[in-house]
């Protein structure tokens, strides 16, 4: 399918499913490391065919097609507000990252170190994991105000777990660019709701989510 609102839902929908895994991180400090690797491979795979390759397939993003649907969709459901916050952060600060070409630089020096590490490492190596967390905290989060994150104070405290929160905000990052450059845009949440929901319902469907 190439209908660029369809590309715009999945990229959406990697968004939604990042701000859902930093939500679970911050109040559980768990994380399987399927879940764990997902996003961490949305940063690195930097050549992809087009954009359902980012994800591998749709159900790789089957939460954050749940959120897109209850958030924006029917009003029975229950409005997650921290989400909803998580998503609107990283959304607000993509467009201070691509406004700055010196850190879109760094930036992509920054992966290409983590890719030529990947020959020697596991992707959710404590230390390539320590990595996409330093590539946020050194180049993205310095652009605009920090994300608040709420949880569990004392596991919010753990550096391994704020490390896996940092590296799944990269990987929210690296969507929110994505998004963009689909065409997504913050006023469109208004417009083109209607055609983002209705894709999310498409895809879970096939997951029996709704």
């Amino acid at each position: 399918m190439s209908d660029v609102t369809y590309e715009q839902t999945l990229a959406l929908a990697g968004v939604c499913q990042a701000a859902y895994l930093i939500q679970q991180l911050a109040r559980t400090g768990r994380l399987d490391a399927d879940d764990l690797a997902q996003p961490l491979k949305w940063v690195t795979n930097t050549s992809p065919q087009n954009t359902l390759d980012v994800f591998g397939s749709e159900q790789s993003v089957e939460q954050g097609f749940k959120i897109i649907h209850d958030q924006l969709g029917h009003k029975s459901h229950k409005k997650d507000a921290e989400l909803t916050r998580y998503v609107l952060s990283l959304l607000s600060l993509e467009r201070k990252l691509s406004g700055n070409k010196l850190a879109l630089q760094r930036l992509g020096k920054g992966i290409n170190d983590i890719e030529r590490q990947l020959d020697h490492f596991e992707l959710t190596d404590e230390q390539v994991v320590a990595n996409f967390a330093g590539i946020y905290s050194d180049v993205v989060s310095p652009l605009g105000p920090k994300i608040q994150i709420f949880g569990n104070s004392t596991l919010l405290q753990q550096k391994s777990v704020q490390n896996k929160i940092r590296a799944i905000l990269l990987a929210g990052m690296r969507m929110s660019v994505l998004w963009r450059q689909l065409g997504g845009r913050r006023r469109n949440i208004i417009f083109r709701r209607t055609k983002w929901v209705g894709f999310s319902a498409q895809a879970l469907s096939k997951f029996s989510q709704i």
